[in-house]
């Protein structure tokens, strides 16, 4: 399938919150069901205004997966499960590398499979902190492009 990268408009967050959801399920399992719940209205109501966004739909114009960025920050990369293994992250890292900026990303520590997708991505950990920004005990790390941008 030849995916197109689009706007998201404010009347599709709900279908933006929709995949997010999805994606923790299934790759989040560090996470406690009280950790969802709490950072489901967030994300809704204040942390999808706070980001450029970008998705790519399927056939039936559903959004399939979606990025946030900040600055030269990836503040959020999120695919449906039904779409992974499809390099659809990859196509969404590349767009957002190159047409705004992206220099850094912040990772859970026991999201491995996103630690080793940013390292094969050409990203190294240049820090890591205890907690993650709201203070709970998941510890974040921080990433960086390496400095020739090289993308694997």
């Amino acid at each position: 399938m030849n995916y197109k990268i689009e706007d998201i408009p404010k009347s599709e967050y709900k279908n933006v919150v929709d995949v997010w959801e999805a994606s923790v399920r299934a790759t989040h399992h560090f996470l406690q069901e009280e950790d969802i719940q709490f950072f489901k209205p967030l994300i809704l109501n204040n942390y999808l205004d706070a980001v450029t966004l970008r998705c790519i739909k399927n056939d039936t114009n559903e959004i399939i997966a979606f990025f946030g960025v900040a600055e030269s920050n990836l503040e959020m990369l999120f695919i449906h499960p039904n779409y992974r293994g499809k390099k659809i992250g990859k196509l969404l890292l590349d767009f957002a590398i190159a047409k705004f900026a992206v220099t850094k990303v912040d990772v859970n520590e026991q999201n491995e499979q996103a630690v080793g997708f940013y390292l094969s991505s050409g990203f190294k950990i240049i820090s890591r902190s205890e907690t993650d920004s709201s203070g709970k005990p998941y510890p974040i790390l921080h990433m960086e492009l390496n400095k020739e941008g090289k993308l694997n």
